[in-house]
């Protein structure tokens, strides 16, 4: 056995959502590192060219697109830039996310509906346009980000909760019904992670202090320390692990009292 390539990714095609920047963009240049190609998506063009060409310019074989995957429009046109490029892929990362911070009662119908199709819809829809691309790999995973949200509750409204349970459940699903076609299906739960989106929480210090209390660690995460779990689900090393959904979250989940 090539123990080497056990923990590399060379060769392997991934397409990433939402890579531009926070952890989506923490795990494109982890994959890239560890030897394989990426397309990631974003809603801004300029930023989606711009990582492009810097990666590039380093050497590696990096492409992508912008679209709204929220939209069925938005993910029929990403997936013909993809058949440009590929016609087959070993690897999924559904990143993409939103969030709305409100009490349950404060919601509209819209809010709640935007969330909903920007966190679950979108993954649901985005695995199946991707299912004929990784069956033709024959060696593929799925990856979602979800949310130790998807748990137990946490001051992020109700929606995001929902939402993160349901990828949490239907990672359970996918795992189950295409494991024959060589597709594992594994899901990443972080707790507070230092990137752009959850900056200006961060700012609060008596916000910021009361996580750093909850999490038996003492310190919120990095980026690259949830990427790091996400590209190990899908190299050979990780080959016989499906249906899981695992927290980064320093020991938050288990600490009680």
């Amino acid at each position: 056995m090539n123990t080497t390539n056990r923990w590399k990714l060379e060769g392997k095609k991934a397409l990433v959502t939402g890579g531009t920047k926070g952890i989506g963009l923490a795990i494109a240049e982890e994959i890239l590192q560890l030897g394989g190609e990426v397309f990631i998506v974003a809603r801004d063009e300029a930023m989606v060219q711009t990582q492009i060409k810097n990666w590039q310019e380093k050497g590696f074989k990096a492409f992508g697109a912008n679209a709204d995957i929220s939209t069925t429009e938005g993910r029929k046109n990403l997936f013909l830039e993809i058949g440009k490029v590929w016609n087959q892929f070993d690897i999924l990362i559904n990143n993409v996310g939103t969030n709305i911070r409100k009490k349950a009662i404060e919601f509209t119908l819209e809010e709640y509906q935007t969330i909903i199709s920007t966190n679950m819809t979108s993954n649901f829809e985005m695995s199946r346009l991707a299912y004929p691309f990784l069956k033709a790999s024959g060696d593929a995973s799925i990856v979602s980000l979800i949310s130790v949200a998807g748990f137990t509750h946490l001051r992020t409204g109700p929606p995001y909760g929902m939402s993160k349970a349901a990828i949490h459940q239907l990672t359970k699903n996918l795992a189950v019904e295409w494991a024959k076609d060589g597709i594992r299906v594994n899901a990443v739960a972080p707790w507070y992670t230092r990137t752009p989106l959850v900056d200006k929480l961060l700012q609060n210090k008596e916000y910021y202090q009361d996580i750093l209390d909850h999490t038996p660690m003492g310190r919120i995460a990095e980026a690259n320390e949830v990427s790091g779990l996400v590209a190990f689900l899908c190299m050979p090393a990780a080959s016989y692990i499906t249906g899981q959904s695992i927290a980064v979250d320093g020991g938050f989940l288990i600490q009680g009292f």
